[in-house]
């Protein structure tokens, strides 16, 4: 028994009882149908001539329903007689190259083959312009040369800054858009003034580029696909704020006034920006600590399709040899250098396996109360359909009617090597919400 082991002996991992979250889960049925209803308003693709370039710009996370969308949308384009293409809208993801994003877009279906469409993706920018306070403003080539640019994108609250403008159409504009240049010039202004700057760099592009209007995505508590609304361009900086709200009030709240630990069996850039959706997690590398007021917070591993990109790691306390394995410095540093923030990729203490990081996450708890450690076990923060507590959260949870305890409490069994055998597997759609 190694020093690590012998520290953790005597530490117990407590029973888990599983629970179900009731929340509406409204969504739209007939994808298709919907865009093409949405393309077929005033001032959308009656933009487009016969024989017109059209950019449709896509970013980094998993959107549902997204390759669908996409497809729909080029079809309806070419229909129109214009000349449809896809531009990574990325700022420094995959790896700040070209091929890095391209390849990001593939893991979610989006691919020349699936589409029926070019894909231009590169690094290479052009200066629009500068905002009235003096920050240059930046725009993918590709993008820029096509005679129409649509933005394609999913509006909701972002994980490390407030404003009336955050994760949505804006920021893809600016930040998105503008490639890794553009991205670091705004993150560099810092995130207490990211929503403002998001505004300023954004209405620049709006009157000096050739966007037609954006397509923008709410989704539900269940990651399922809310709402697709077709924006003029000139209507974007208006109705953002709008979408916004209605977002933010689609997003869970499980009410747990404290918890000890929360477990997180993987996290990944398709699942949030930052990993772990700080919005569920109650932690931010900005904007500090929320409730729940986790005390530790410990990841297993980091999903396929984060491509090796880490980013987020440092909002946990603790992670295992498996998870630290994966991480690419190369894929996972240009992130944080582009915006700053350090604090989001610092790495967690790293224990030999599963079963000691979650024993390490226990024994280095100083506020466990009499009635037993207060655990959250989550598959990943887009997964909280079904999630696990502890025998201690169990009082808590029969006084809240969206919570339905399931079974009898199980015990986490682990292999000889120390990995969690009894992960929880994603069903259907996956529910994204926040403790609070």
């Amino acid at each position: 028994m190694g020093i690590l082991q012998e520290l953790l002996a005597d530490i117990q991992i407590p029973e888990m009882l599983k629970v179900k979250f009731q929340f509406p889960c409204n969504q739209l049925k007939d994808i298709e149908k919907v865009v093409i209803n949405e393309l077929s308003r005033e001032n959308t693709l009656s933009s487009i001539k016969q024989g017109d370039t059209v950019a449709i710009a896509i970013g980094s996370r998993e959107i549902a329903n997204l390759a669908l969308i996409i497809r729909t949308m080029t079809n309806c384009i070419k229909e129109k007689g214009g000349k449809p293409f896809i531009v990574p809208a990325m700022g420094s993801h995959g790896g700040a190259t070209g091929q890095g994003q391209q390849e990001v877009l593939a893991t979610f279906g989006v691919t020349e083959e699936n589409i029926g469409v070019p894909i231009k993706s590169s690094m290479e920018t052009t200066q629009i312009g500068i905002t009235e306070t003096g920050i240059p403003v930046y725009m993918d080539n590709y993008a820029f040369e096509a005679d129409c640019l649509i933005p394609v994108g999913r509006i909701k609250p972002h994980t490390d800054f407030r404003g009336p403008y955050e994760s949505g159409l804006m920021k893809m504009i600016a930040i998105g858009l503008g490639k890794q240049k553009g991205a670091s010039i705004c993150h560099q202004l810092g995130l207490p003034k990211m929503s403002k700057n998001v505004y300023d760099m954004a209405k620049v592009s709006l009157e000096k580029t050739n966007i037609i209007f954006g397509l923008g995505i709410i989704e539900n508590a269940f990651h399922g696909t809310y709402k697709i609304v077709a924006i003029p361009a000139e209507e974007i900086e208006a109705e953002e704020p709008k979408l916004l709200c209605e977002a933010k009030a689609l997003i869970p709240a499980i009410p747990f006034e404290r918890v000890d630990v929360i477990l997180v069996e993987e996290m990944g850039k398709d699942i949030s920006g930052t990993g772990m959706d700080s919005n569920v997690i109650g932690r931010s590398s900005t904007l500090g600590f929320w409730k729940p007021n986790a005390e530790r917070i410990v990841v297993l591993d980091l999903t396929d399709k984060s491509h090796h990109n880490a980013n987020g790691f440092g909002l946990a306390d603790i992670t295992c040899r498996k998870m630290f394995d994966k991480m690419d410095f190369d894929q996972t540093y240009p992130n944080a250098i582009t915006s700053s923030e350090t604090n989001a990729v610092k790495i967690p203490i790293v224990m030999p396996s599963d079963e000691t990081a979650i024993k390490c996450a226990i024994k280095t708890c100083t506020q466990i109360e009499k009635g037993g450690v207060k655990m959250v076990w989550i598959k990943n923060t887009l997964s909280l359909n079904e999630f696990y507590i502890s025998e201690a959260l169990k009082d808590e949870a029969l006084k809240n009617d969206k919570l339905d305890l399931c079974g009898i409490a199980i015990k986490l069994n682990f292999s000889k090597n120390g990995d969690l055998l009894n992960l929880q597997r994603s069903k259907g759609n996956r529910i994204m919400g926040r403790l609070v």
